[in-house]
């Protein structure tokens, strides 16, 4: 398969979009990147094919969610993870715009016990698609803005974006 990637300005910064060529028509995301994100590479990966096409559905939408003319993203996904992450990640999906859950919460929608708190927020952590797997909508038990890969003033701005309630 082939990995192809392009940027965007995006009010997060420079985005990187990351996708794989499976056949025609789109590419899967594989990763959305803010500069500066934990865990994220900073740059495209040497073997990876500048390619704008592929991914114009995602550009598409993400310049919507920013105009605040969208709310819910469609795009094929591909990100890599362990099926643990991958169960947290998809629960991450069903947290509404506009809204938020605890990492408690969030286990329990991906079907994991309330020991695992730790772990969820791990793969929150570990989330490679920044906004579009929403992972800014996740707080702490107390209602805390807790870690953010990509910076807690950026999921401060993801948050009063889709709201409008200050933190």
């Amino acid at each position: 398969m082939t990995t192809v990637f392009t940027t965007m300005e995006s009010p997060l910064g420079v985005l990187l979009l990351s996708g794989v060529l499976d056949g025609n028509g789109p590419a899967a995301l594989t990763a959305v990147t803010a500069p500066g994100q934990k865990g994220a590479l900073a740059e495209p990966a040497p073997d990876w094919e500048p390619d704008a096409l592929p991914l114009a559905p995602a550009v598409e939408q993400l310049s919507a969610y920013f105009a605040g003319e969208l709310t819910v993203f469609d795009l094929p996904l591909a990100p890599v993870g362990t099926e643990f992450r991958q169960q947290v990640w998809r629960a991450l999906e069903d947290i509404p715009y506009g809204t938020t859950v605890t990492y408690g919460e969030l286990g329990a929608a991906a079907g994991q016990s309330q020991r695992a708190v730790r772990a969820v927020g791990g793969a929150v952590g570990a989330n490679p698609l920044l906004v579009v797997r929403p992972c800014h909508r996740v707080m702490g038990a107390n209602g805390a803005l807790t870690g953010f890969a990509a910076g807690i003033e950026r999921k401060r701005w993801l948050l009063e974006h889709e709201s409008g309630t200050l933190f």
